[in-house]
Formats: structure tokens, sequence, C-alpha cells
């Protein structure tokens, strides 16, 4: 069976000066749809590059990811682009910018309606995620002065209702209120697993990723299975086949 996600001995470079900067190391790394791989690292530590090559915002330097058996490298800039309105949901809470006076609903059909759903099947599938994220309530709410934990789970609403089949978190829950995090977590893994959506999302906090299929982390470029804080393991060899160290 074809994986969902497929990286093969990915490495990604950035200059720094006159030297150039390994932020990942011939990674290896197998999906499929109905797994939740969960990574942790600290800052810089290259988690975010990883998801951005996995979504195709990035291009490795060196090795191969492919989506559903295509090679990411070989698409054209507007196929990685449309993969990304469709199959590749990517979520980060730094992309957090609806319009002035939109609405909750407004901000979650924007992008089907410009790609052409129609109205009224935009709505159902904006309703049925926000109703996943128990924020149905919050529809027509303008977005102005949602709160963090809200912001989150209309986010992820928004993801939701693109009808991915890879769903990709960059930090998205950071909430001041553990239990409010917690809960977050656990609406998004019940959704992934209805849906039977592939899931990739990282986190600087391991109990934030409790409850995931996989466990793994980020440290120098080199990605690692994981089962405890700090007990980094050697790759389950379905993930790992193809990594040096």
């Amino acid at each position: 069976m074809t994986a969902l996600l497929c990286f093969q001995n990915v490495s990604r470079r950035f200059p720094d000066g006159r030297k150039q900067i390994a932020v990942l190391d011939r990674v290896a790394l197998e999906l499929n749809r109905g797994d939740s791989v969960g990574v942790y690292g600290t800052r810089r530590s290259g988690k975010s590059t990883l998801l951005r090559l996995a979504a195709g915002m990035l291009l490795a330097d060196e090795g191969t990811v492919r989506f559903e058996g295509r090679d990411m490298a070989l698409m054209t800039a507007g196929e990685r682009n449309w993969l990304r309105r469709g199959a590749i949901a990517f979520v980060s809470s730094e992309d957090w910018r609806p319009e002035p006076g939109e609405t909750v609903i407004e901000y979650l059909i924007a992008n089907l309606l410009s790609d052409g759903v129609p109205s009224a099947a935009a709505r159902v599938r904006a309703h049925r995620a926000l109703e996943e994220m128990d924020f149905a309530r919050a529809a027509e709410e303008p977005t102005e002065g949602l709160c963090r934990s809200a912001r989150s789970r209309v986010m992820l609403a928004r993801a939701l209702a693109q009808e991915p089949r890879l769903l990709i978190l960059d930090e998205p829950a950071l909430m001041p209120e553990l239990g409010e995090r917690d809960r977050f977590h656990g609406m998004l893994l019940a959704a992934a697993r209805r849906r039977g959506l592939g899931l990739l999302a990282t986190s600087q906090e391991i109990a934030a990723l409790q409850g995931f299929s996989t466990l793994m982390s980020i440290a120098d470029g080199e990605l690692c299975s994981t089962e405890e804080p700090g007990n980094a393991l050697p790759f389950p060899s379905r993930i790992g086949e193809g990594l040096a160290r």
C-alpha cells in the first residue's frame, strides 16, 4: 500500500553566513491514513521545517518527500499549493489572520467558496467541523476578540472543513490552561479517528502529544522514536529505515 506521506533520507540546510546549517539530516518517516505522529522538540530543533517539507511549503535539499506516492519536488508550485487547499491541511497559530468584521462561519468557508464549493455545501462542511470542536454555538460570532483557546478550535475547524487526507499542525494549542489544552487535543484526535486522517503534529511539550499512535523527538536535525520524555529509542523499522544514525 502506498504511504500517505513518506520521507526518504531527507536533508534540509539553511545558509548561515558562509556556512550551511543542517536543519534536518537524512530523516526518514512514513505515515498512513489513520496514523497520528506527534513530534516534540525545543525551539529551533527543526520540527517546523519538518512540517513545512511535509506540506510542500519547502523542498528538500537531498532525499525525497512523497505524498500518496508523488514526489513533491516534481510537482509545480501551483500543484503543491492546490494540495494545501484540499488533500493537505496545514495549521499554525501564526496563520490566524481573519478579515476585519468576519464571523466564525465566514472565516471557515472563505477558502471553500474561493475554490468553487457551493455556499450551501461549504456551510454544511463548516458546521460539521465546528460541532466536532464543540463550537457550533459560536458560528455567527465575530472572530475579533476570540480568546486563544477559541482561536485554536476555529483554526482546526477550518482545516477539517477542507476535508483533507493529511492534517499537519504546528504548535496548534499553546494555551495557558492545561485542562483546555488537553480538551483540545482530545477533540483533535477524536476528529482524526472519525475522518480516517493522517495526523502529523509538533509541540514543545511531550504531554501535549499524549494519545498519538507514535511519539517522536527531534534534535540537531535528527528524528528519533521515543516512548517517554528524554528516552530516545531506535526507530521502528517502518518509520526509521534509511536514517544513518
